[in-house]
């Protein structure tokens, strides 16, 4: 237990340092703001609500790209949700004069998210599908996510709680490149009511041979939006 402590402590130190060390490197490194919602409509579904405003550089007014997403999902048990929804994402070539995106993409999406505890460390899989449609150009892409919710001052994760949120994830196409790219994160998060959390982090992204940081802001907003007086 005192060998986990100390890597914790060691990860939570890096990810303050790191955005610092970086800033330098305004050019090298991107940022993305984001927010996430589960919307909870009845005992069995919610409706997921997703806004990421994504930037070449670490200011933020250099778009990259803008991806609004949204889905329904269907809650089979606490530890296991299945989700169906689409999403639009317009991308945009860095400094250029043009100024509406570059490309456009339609996208389909099916996932499985399943989570289960060992110790009060919360694993959380998701296995995504996607059906894109990229300029009219059509593509398949799988995904595999395994993230890590590490509550630090608490037990669990509650009100009032500090945690790490750790993930690796690994995107695979159906033809062409086999490999299209791998994204490894950590945060620190604050937990700071049941429905609002923040996470503050680094991201790095291995697209072929080209890898990226990135700065990420993430604000998570759960809302029940249930008839309660029924």
């Amino acid at each position: 237990m005192n060998i986990i402590a100390n890597s914790i402590k060691r990860i939570s130190l890096i990810l303050l340092i790191l955005p610092f060390t970086l800033l330098a490197q305004q050019e090298e490194v991107g940022n993305w703001l984001m927010y996430f919602g589960t919307n909870k409509i009845s005992d069995k579904y919610s409706i997921h609500t997703e806004i990421q405003y994504r930037n070449y550089t670490i200011t933020p007014n250099n778009t990259e790209q803008l991806l609004l997403r949204t889905g329904l999902n269907y809650h089979l048990s606490k530890r296991a949700t299945v989700t169906a929804g689409y999403a639009y994402i317009p991308s945009y070539v860095y400094e250029s004069e043009q100024k509406s995106p570059e490309t456009e993409e339609h996208r389909i999406w099916q996932q499985f998210i399943l989570t289960n505890k060992i110790g009060n460390v919360k694993f959380e899989h998701r296995y995504r599908i996607e059906q894109r449609w990229v300029n009219q150009d059509y593509r398949n892409r799988l995904r595999y996510r395994l993230m890590l919710f590490v509550p630090l001052n608490k037990p669990v994760i509650e009100e009032g709680s500090l945690f790490l949120g750790l993930y690796d994830e690994i995107f695979i196409n159906t033809k062409e490149t086999f490999f299209d790219r791998n994204r490894l994160y950590g945060a620190l998060g604050y937990q700071y009511n049941k429905a609002t959390s923040l996470q503050v982090g680094m991201m790095h992204q291995q697209v072929n041979n080209t890898g990226k940081w990135y700065l990420q802001f993430a604000l998570v907003f759960n809302t029940d939006l249930r008839n309660k007086n029924n």
